[in-house]
């Protein structure tokens, strides 16, 4: 994701929520707290960042309504970022659940 397209941070964000709910499955709340916790910070700098709230789909459509050509470099470079941040406290959660009791 290091060279993502803003239409691939659309996709990124757009499907959290199902990637979400497959990482935690049938799994305690519990046995992922933080790292959801850690989930619900970036998506608020996201929010932040194109000027919408910490809702993944929101946020996607934030993203998608900005034209590729005018994108601020630090900024698609951070929410590039925060995907790879997502995608990697994803799979923790996904272990998480994982663990034995």
């Amino acid at each position: 994701m290091s060279s993502a397209s803003p239409a691939d941070l659309v996709v990124t964000f757009r499907s959290l929520p199902r990637r979400l709910r497959e990482a935690q499955a049938d799994a305690p709340a519990e046995n992922s707290s933080g790292f959801a916790a850690s989930l619900h910070i970036l998506l608020g700098e996201s929010g932040r960042l194109v000027g919408a709230s910490s809702d993944p789909v929101t946020i996607a459509d934030a993203i998608d309504a900005v034209p590729a050509d005018e994108w601020d470099d630090a900024t698609l470079v951070r929410l590039r970022e925060i995907g790879l941040e997502l995608g990697r406290l994803l799979r923790q959660i996904e272990s998480a659940g994982d663990s034995p009791d």
